[in-house]
């Protein structure tokens, strides 16, 4: 029987977007899809995991809250959400780094809810809404994640096979390092996190944009523009 292995979960409140390119965040803060229901096992976290442990110990602004943090995984309860299980079944994942909603910004700068799954072979980015998968990057297609030295919400994901992937997300440290742990295990690579507040990605197949970070008393702006 085929089961997963996870850290452990606890619930929280949906995130809401922002309602522009513009953004204001304070210090303190496409497209495929069976079979039946299989059981998986949630493991507690082995360690807490410290700032020195992380990809980007000594370079990033870091808020106070997330320098010692126990890392848990499923904020969402997979084993509550037949849909996503069902993903997992058809691809053959056997382990979940992490599962949460965040917000995922598009092409054309609309600002989407997805569930974000990080497992052994993949990232999967779904839709809660309609309970469909919108997008499946192995790791192996991944080649570099991309940061502000800043302590905002935002972070790229790079693809350069496909397009990038741009999310804010709150927990982004931790989708970093459980990003990056996931490439290690499966690879035995250690996947490079480029630091600059001002860099480009491909935000579609023939669109690139440049996304930049200013300190402002109060909170970080940032400012997404096409190139």
């Amino acid at each position: 029987m085929l089961r997963f292995q996870m850290n452990r979960r606890v619930q929280i409140a949906d995130s809401q977007p922002p309602k522009n390119d513009e953004v204001k965040t304070t210090g303190n803060g496409e497209e495929g899809d069976g079979g039946d229901r299989e059981s998986f096992k949630l493991r507690p976290s082995e360690r807490n995991t410290k700032e020195d442990q992380e990809p980007f110990m000594g370079v990033k602004v870091r808020r106070k809250a997330s320098l010692i943090r126990d890392y848990r995984g499923d904020y969402l309860d997979v084993r509550s959400r037949p849909y996503l299980l069902k993903i997992l079944e058809k691809q053959g994942d056997k382990k979940v780094y992490f599962e949460d909603k965040v917000l995922k910004f598009t092409g054309s700068g609309k600002i989407k809810s997805r569930i974000l799954l990080i497992t052994d072979f993949a990232v999967y980015v779904v839709d809660p809404d309609t309970d469909s998968l919108k997008r499946r990057i192995t790791l192996a297609a991944v080649e570099k994640l991309c940061l502000s030295e800043l302590s905002d919400n935002f972070f790229v994901i790079s693809i350069p096979t496909e397009y990038d992937l741009l999310i804010a997300s709150t927990r982004k440290t931790e989708i970093v390092t459980m990003l990056v742990e996931a490439i290690k295990d499966a690879s035995n690579f250690e996947i490079d996190v480029e630091f600059s507040n001002s860099f480009k990605y491909q935000a579609s197949a023939d669109l690139e944009k440049e996304i930049q970070f200013e300190e402002v008393e109060g909170g970080v702006k940032t400012r997404i523009a096409r190139k």
